[in-house]
């Protein structure tokens, strides 16, 4: 591996990572708009997914008390669902250059998601049609892509107006959804020789990037971090249509 790789995948994930911390969402976003220019779709995913799983159970840590199992039934199960259904397209269609192009198409839909201003709304009553369908749609969407976070985000908006509580029970969803991700690939034998490799740079740049980005999770707004990584999720999407 040369080094100015290492460089790139380092400073990748603690950029993500650091908007993980202070936002509670975007390290999946972040790195899936740049990791495939070196790496196929499903290694980039797996890499992605696996330090996803490092980088909500950071968080979790800290934010612990606030999570709210039972309110997490239906989006989890779902979600849940959603991702044993993304297995069997990573698995087997994950080498394909045309999922990096329909890659490009879903980070640049995201990208409306995210400049599209919302205000977290109230809700006493949230149908179960609605986490059911979000959850699924995220999980599927972040077994494939590792991009389905907003689906998450916006209904955990309308579930919790504490920031801390809205963060600890979306990195939940994260956390447990990736480690079903992870086993599924896992027993299917779908990593790489070099991945512990790139394992290990990945983590220790998200600890690090996690770390600082809770320490400015008070001092900046989830908008302006959504805002910054609409920009250059944009600009690499387009990339990534244009020249796969």
């Amino acid at each position: 591996m040369m080094y100015a790789e290492i460089i790139f995948i380092f400073v990748v994930l603690f950029i993500g990572s650091f908007m993980q911390g202070a936002s509670g969402f975007g390290f999946g976003l972040f790195a899936m708009s740049f990791l495939p220019f070196i790496f196929t779709l499903k290694d980039s995913a797996l890499l992605v997914i696996v330090l996803s799983l490092i980088t909500a159970a950071s968080i979790l840590v800290k934010l612990m008390k606030y999570i709210e199992w039972k309110g997490l039934i239906y989006i989890l199960s779902a979600a849940l669902t959603g991702r044993v259904a993304a297995f069997f397209v990573l698995h087997n269609f994950g080498e394909m250059d045309a999922l990096k192009r329909m890659l490009g198409f879903v980070l640049l839909g995201m990208v409306v998601y995210i400049f599209k201003k919302k205000k977290p709304l109230k809700s006493s009553a949230i149908p179960p049609v609605l986490p059911l369908s979000l959850g699924f749609l995220g999980g599927f969407i972040g077994g494939v892509f590792v991009v389905g976070g907003p689906f998450f985000v916006f209904y955990f908006l309308l579930a919790f107006q504490d920031k801390y509580a809205y963060t600890a029970n979306l990195q939940a969803v994260f956390a447990v959804t990736s480690v079903l991700t992870v086993i599924m690939h896992w027993v299917s034998g779908d990593f790489s020789a070099s991945f512990p490799l790139y394992f290990l740079i990945g983590m220790i740049s998200v600890l690090i990037g996690t770390r600082i980005g809770m320490r400015w999770m008070g001092k900046i707004s989830q908008d302006q971090v959504r805002k910054l990584a609409g920009v250059i999720v944009a600009a690499s999407a387009i990339n990534i249509i244009v020249f796969t």
